[in-house]
């Protein structure tokens, strides 16, 4: 597909809402007429949150940079592109994979041209900031940002009023079903596709505003605010509950509704009772028997599509059917009590069951976690389906692997394409290539390590000048003493510290690991990053654990070991370190890890992977070909479901990493020029670019839309499906 990049003039847009940046009126037109056309022809896609950071991906700022070189901004954008070249480029409304798959998504949405709307919230406090201490381990703090501040992001105006926000209305209701008025101002994002001539509108409702209630505003201040189960309650609502006002009120006609997750199931009741009262009249509540409501929601079924993310339980919402009672309309529990029962409390709404029943169409992330979903509803089975997990290639492969690939004429438009990438075989006996990756590698590599380096050094300054005791037991080393050295191989690890996820189990027997690290003397250092929930304790335990193994870990091996553990991830972070480390850790306890992506961010970088087979890892492992594996891999039942300690395979799966690690490490150290371990690199741009990226998975997606598109976008699309189906096997 050729695509023409835009001058100056073609960069501002006028819309009845207010001028947007970034894209030519022509392309606001067209894309606005795709999602407000009287077909319904196009989707949209409702997530609790969205991860798009522009410090590591926006080519918008990338097309800036480019004028500016050539000095041909025209001076009256200037203060625009001053605002987007210098401007905040952290957007923290996400908390971590589920919120960064949403934005991988909508930006591969863009660039294949698919005409999508999305709908979230935005979070004036957005998601907490992470200080960890030696002692205390991971300490909560709020960061302050301004969102009139973010280039990018837009306070939409009312069309017959430009001094006035744009804002929707939610009816909550008291015991007497009396109406409470929930009002949001609605903010804009623009996720712009990589041609420069297509975006994805992100409509972001932001309830925290003096027009709402106290109570509304203090539930809607925080991503995933769980000080109470009534603020769970309220959040889940405000997004569900908003979709179709903020629909309305834009235009927006999708017949399609795709829910990321079950955390905006409640559009599905206002879907139910817009079928009613077309069906019944104005007096449908008192009208209304138990079948029509089934029959609506049979209706209603029939424009939603539903992602399931995960089997572990706390991840599906449950509420005490009690707290609806000053939140929820009488005849909205009605419906709940018919949809939402949860066979094993009559007393809980369990909102995965609802999404279970209210869709046309239900997918796990992967094939592994189909099966899994499939034994957790097993009367739902014929309906559940895989579209394994992608991540957005463009934003994971750092820029110095991005000019290898660039100089490669085997992987031309691998850019607009990533199926490009199955052509990496040829590149497999290319000396040059192999030895330009390699070099971009070490690149790569020592970024990571001089970050970290830098991290301590500065950690061990604010001993001095802060109560906060450094999370590292390096900074209290001399300089010399601690430093990470680049060459040494590194193991990355970063993601939500959850007890499932099992951060500290290569540490379980510590004897053991340091046996193999000191009779071989290999050098190696372990890299963490991730966030617990702060209603999480078990998680928060886990992070402190890894702080607590540092200096033993240390000492056992004579300083060949180093652990460091970064705090507060971030996306940043994520892309430094999937490019710069060595190998990719991935420990969970297998099935309960639904998909996974940070490995496959690691994969866009020719990372290999070691990990349980759980997850994508399960169709990404190619035979060893790709990586490593270690761990229990028989079969799914349902006791391996429990998340209980003793019953987490700690010894097992740990015995099995160290019977598995020294043919790792004396593939790296031992090998001549380490070629069996350059080529599970190049193995990874071979097999797993081709097939682990969202581009993919939105032709997946297409297929359950049932959209109708210009021929060029399907023939794209069937070109990705050509290459991999995730429900095939």
């Amino acid at each position: 597909m050729n695509r023409i990049q835009p001058t100056s003039s073609e960069l501002m847009a006028d819309t009845p809402y207010g001028p947007l940046f970034g894209i030519s009126q022509e392309t606001y037109n067209r894309v606005w007429q795709s999602l407000t056309s009287p077909d319904g022809n196009s989707v949209t896609y409702v997530s609790m949150e969205i991860g798009a950071d522009r410090d590591i991906y926006h080519p918008i700022k990338n097309l800036l940079l480019e004028m500016a070189r050539r000095e041909d901004i025209s001076p009256d954008l200037q203060p625009m592109a001053d605002k987007f070249l210098h401007g905040p480029g952290k957007i923290p409304t996400y908390s971590g994979g589920l919120g960064i798959l949403a934005g991988d998504t909508l930006k591969s949405f863009a660039d294949c041209r698919l005409p999508v709307a999305a709908v979230s919230l935005l979070y004036q406090r957005g998601y907490f900031s992470q200080l960890v201490d030696m002692n205390l381990g991971q300490v909560v703090w709020s960061r302050e940002w301004y969102p009139r501040e973010v280039p990018g992001l837009y306070l939409l105006h009312r069309p017959d009023d430009p001094q006035t926000p744009l804002t929707v209305t939610v009816d909550f209701y008291d015991h007497n079903d009396q109406p409470i008025q929930a009002v949001a101002r609605v903010w804009l994002k623009l996720e712009i596709g990589s041609g420069l001539d297509y975006f994805v509108p992100e409509f972001l409702l932001d309830y925290d505003i003096a027009e709402s209630p106290d109570w509304i505003r203090k539930a809607a201040h925080r991503l995933y605010d769980s000080s109470s189960e009534a603020s769970k309650a309220i959040q889940r609502r405000l997004l569900g509950a908003g979709v179709l006002p903020v629909m309305r009120t834009l235009g927006l006609t999708s017949r399609t509704i795709h829910l990321n997750e079950q955390h905006g199931v409640f559009l599905v009741l206002a879907l139910i009772a817009e079928n009613l009262q077309r069906r019944l009249g104005e007096d449908y509540q008192s009208r209304a028997g138990d079948q029509d409501i089934l029959d609506a929601a049979e209706e209603a079924a029939r424009n939603v599509v539903y992602t399931i993310h995960t089997p572990v339980k706390a991840g599906h919402d449950r509420f005490s059917r009690s707290l609806y009672q000053g939140l929820e309309h009488s005849f909205y529990r009605r419906i709940l009590q018919l949809l939402a029962a949860d066979e094993q409390d009559p007393e809980t709404y369990n909102f995965t069951a609802l999404a279970m029943r209210a869709n046309r169409a239900t997918n796990s992330v992967s094939r592994l976690h189909r099966e899994v979903t499939r034994a957790q509803f097993p009367q739902f089975r014929e309906r559940i389906s895989a579209i394994t997990n992608g991540v957005h290639h463009l934003t994971w492969i750092s820029d110095n692997k991005a000019a290898v690939y660039d100089s490669a004429p085997e992987l031309a438009g691998w850019r607009l394409d990533p199926s490009v990438f199955t052509r990496a075989h040829q590149l497999l006996d290319n000396p040059r290539f192999r030895q330009d990756f390699a070099a971009a590698w070490q690149k790569d590599s020592k970024y990571l390590i001089d970050h970290v380096n830098g991290m301590l050094s500065e950690h061990r300054q604010q001993r001095i000048s802060t109560w906060i005791d450094p999370p590292n037991y390096l900074s209290y080393l001399g300089e010399k003493e601690s430093r990470l050295n680049a060459a040494n191989f590194t193991f990355g690890f970063a993601r939500r510290f959850s007890t499932y996820k099992r951060a500290d189990l290569i540490f379980e027997d510590l004897d053991h690991l340091a046996r193999i690290l000191v009779d071989q003397q290999w050098p190696i250092n372990f890299i963490y990053a991730g966030k617990a929930h702060p209603a999480d304790k078990p998680g928060q335990g886990l992070i402190k654990s890894i702080i607590d193994i540092q200096e033993e870990l240390y000492r056992r091996t004579n300083g060949l070991a180093k652990l460091v553990f970064i705090p507060d991830y971030d996306m940043a972070v994520a892309k430094m370190m999937v490019a710069g480390c060595h190998a990719w850790l991935n420990s969970p306890k297998r099935p309960l890890e639904a998909s996974g992506t940070s490995g496959m961010k690691a994969a866009m970088n020719g990372i290999p992977n070691v990990s349980i087979m759980d997850g994508w890892w399960a169709e990404g492992y190619h035979d060893g070909q790709a990586g490593w594996k270690f761990g229990y891999e028989g079969p799914v039942n349902p006791e391996l479901l429990s998340e209980q300690r003793a019953e987490m395979l700690y010894s097992e799966d740990a015995a099995s990493f160290y019977e598995m690690l020294p043919g790792l490490l004396a593939t790296f150290y031992q090998q001549p020029e380490r070629e069996e371990y350059l080529d599970r690199c190049l193995m990874n741009l071979a097999l797993n670019c081709p097939i682990f990226n969202t581009h993919r998975m939105a032709a997946e997606y297409l297929a359950r839309y049932q959209l109708d598109l210009p021929a060029e976008t399907t023939g794209q699309m069937e070109k990705f499906l050509a290459l991999y189906r995730s429900d095939l096997e």
